[in-house]
C-alpha cells in the first residue's frame, strides 16, 4: 500500500495515524510525503525520530518539487528517497492499493 500524507505534521495527527497503520502492517508498504507534509522529512523538527524509526521498515519518499518550493531541500533526513513527479506517478503504479491520509 502506497500511504500518501500532505498534512503538516505540525497541525494535524494525520502522519502518526499512517505511520501507525504502515509499520504495524510493512510488507509492501511504502510512506510518500507531499505539500506540508514533507516538513516531516526535514532534519532538527519534533518528528524527526519518528520517521528515521519509519524508515527500519516501510520506505519514506518525499516529492522534491514540494521541498525545494518550501526550501528545505537541503535539511532532508539521510535516508528519506525523494522523487519528482513522475516518480509520484511510478509509487503509484507499483503499488496496488493507494491510501490518502486527510
Amino acid at each position: 500500500m502506497l500511504n500518501i500524507v500532505n498534512k503538516s505534521p505540525f497541525e494535524k495527527t494525520t502522519l502518526e495515524s499512517c505511520l501507525r497503520v504502515a509499520q504495524a502492517r510493512p510488507n509492501g508498504s511504502a510512506l510518500l510525503l507531499i505539500e506540508d507534509a514533507v516538513y516531516a522529512a526535514t532534519k532538527g523538527n519534533a518528528v524527526e525520530g519518528r520517521i528515521r524509526d519509519a524508515m527500519k521498515t516501510v520506505p519514506v519518499y518525499a516529492l522534491w518539487p514540494d521541498l525545494e518550493a518550501r526550501g528545505m531541500q537541503d535539511r532532508v533526513i539521510e535516508g528519506v528517497k525523494l522523487v519528482d513527479y513522475g516518480g509520484f506517478v511510478d509509487l503509484a503504479a507499483e503499488h496496488n492499493t493507494i491510501q490518502s491520509w486527510l
